[in-house]
This record gives structure tokens, sequence and C-alpha cells, in this order.
């Protein structure tokens, strides 16, 4: 992991201590020094993953950059007494690199989500950032990833952004980041926003930390997943009290 930021731990894994603000100056900084970074979005559910998976973990412990995607991320850090300024969530800094790339004529390759999804994100990337250097973009449904890394090995993009959920994604790019000096950044369920496919939750939810309610609104069979949120609450006030035992 990079030593540009302070990390704050939480429930084992290291999140960068910054603002949304800084940590893009500084991605913006690597990219135009052609320097090979990872960065993972993280929100409790996939903290509680990679404690059970310790595979996944080790990919974590590898990013250069783990951010704090989540309300919960930052109340946790909060409950810790380790806190962090603000969400730097997934969504927010694709948009925000899209946007950079752009006026910089970057050039970008896309991973993900299903064809009809990725062919309108395409689009959008003609209409909405006409200065970006589209070099290739293949869809998330793939059991060979040897076309896809040859691409990018031979058009070394400035950005990869892999939209095929963790922890597909990161594993995705843990493997194969060695072939392009790029940034490298999974980006989840962005590429169904951008299409359309999936409305963002407007700015008021997003201002009183419910956006995660707006969004199981609009996908109900996300309940299950949600459940992960009391489970890692739990896992918080467990560390807080065991941290409080040792100091006493």
């Amino acid at each position: 992991m990079s030593n540009n930021f302070k990390k704050t731990t939480i429930l084992d894994v290291e999140f960068i201590n910054t603002t949304n603000a800084k940590f893009l100056a500084q991605i913006e900084s690597d990219s135009l020094a052609r320097k090979n970074r990872f960065i993972v979005t993280a929100n409790p559910e996939i903290v509680l993953f990679a404690r059970q998976h310790l595979d996944y973990k080790k990919i974590l412990s590898q990013a250069d950059y783990v951010t704090p995607d989540g309300i919960g991320i930052i109340k946790g850090g909060a409950i810790l007494g380790t806190p962090l300024p603000e969400r730097i969530t997934g969504f927010d800094t694709l948009t925000s690199l899209l946007e950079w790339a752009n006026s910089h004529h970057k050039s970008i390759y896309l991973v993900g989500a299903a064809e009809p999804v990725i062919q309108k994100v395409v689009t959008k990337m003609d209409t909405d950032y006409p200065n970006i250097n589209l070099v290739g973009f293949h869809n998330g449904y793939f059991k060979d990833d040897h076309e896809i890394v040859t691409k990018i090995k031979t058009t070394q993009p400035d950005f990869i952004f892999v939209a095929t959920g963790f922890p597909n994604q990161e594993t995705f790019i843990q493997r194969n980041r060695h072939v392009s000096d790029s940034i490298w950044m999974g980006v989840g369920g962005s590429f169904d926003v951008l299409a359309g496919n999936v409305n963002r939750a407007p700015q008021f939810w997003q201002n009183h930390h419910v956006e995660w309610l707006y969004r199981l609104f609009q996908e109900p069979t996300r309940f299950i997943r949600m459940l992960a949120i009391p489970h890692y609450l739990f896992l918080i006030y467990k560390e807080k009290f065991s941290r409080r035992k040792k100091k006493n």
C-alpha cells in the first residue's frame, strides 16, 4: 500500500485517512507520472468478506489505496476513536476521474456489467466525455480473461475500470496489474448507474447518510446483503471494548 496518506485500521483493513480532494489530486499526480496504482473502495460488506477470506484480505493489503466507501466505515472509525474525514465513494471517484481524463485526453479501458449495459456506457463516453480515448471494453461475463489482458497490455491505457463486483474485480486487478502501469480501480455496480439502469440516490439521501436505504427500495433483493451492517457494527463495538480492556 502507498505511503502517501496516513492509514486508519478498521477490523484489520487499512483505509487511507484523507479527503476526496486530496485523494483525487494524488491519483491525478500518479496518472501523470504513469504510476501503477490499485484502488479499492471498501464498504462494511467488503471488510466482513476479508475477515472470512484471508486470500482476499491479502489482496486488500496489496492495494495502494483502500478508500472508505460507505457510511458504515466512517461510523466505525468514529466509534473506535480513529475518525476518517469523509466517505470516498467508488461512483464519485469514478465520475471525477472520468471528468479529469476527459480534460486531459487520457485513455481508458472498461471491463464489467452485462453487454447491453456496457454498450450504454460506451455511448455515454462518446457523448459526455468526447476527449477520452476509449481503447477497449469488455462485458463482465467471461471465463477466460486472456483477450482482455492482451488488449490492455497492447494499449497501455491510463485508467482501467473494472465493474465485476467484489471479490472478482479485485482478484482480476491483482492478478493482471503487472501488464500495464495504469490506475486500476474496481467500481462495483457503477456502470449500471452510468448507463442509467440504476438511479443514484438523490442528494438529500446522500447528505443524510441513508443512500443504502434508497438502494434497498430500488433493489429489495439487497436485503440479505444489508444484514452485513449489524454484524459489522457488532464487531466494531467488540473491537472497541477489546481496545478499552487492553488499556486498562
